[in-house]
């Protein structure tokens, strides 16, 4: 997910991504530990993708404490 598309999503919409990336990373973490995850990659690539909304959701929290 590029930030791009992110930057793109409403307050709303954010919290709602970030909370089922968390999940899908939640399910990553169990799979990786029962040796039933195929791509470990994905680990990595999720977690860079709730960092990228969390980054998003908090650059919009300081714009609106200066505005």
């Amino acid at each position: 997910m590029k930030s791009s598309e992110i930057r793109d999503k409403s307050f709303d919409e954010l919290n709602k991504e970030l909370a089922s990336l968390r999940e899908e990373l939640f399910k990553l973490r169990f799979a990786h530990a029962t040796n039933q995850l195929e791509n470990p990659l994905k680990l990595k690539s999720v977690k860079r993708d709730i960092a990228r909304v969390m980054t998003i959701l908090r650059e919009r929290e300081l714009q609106g404490l200066k505005k």
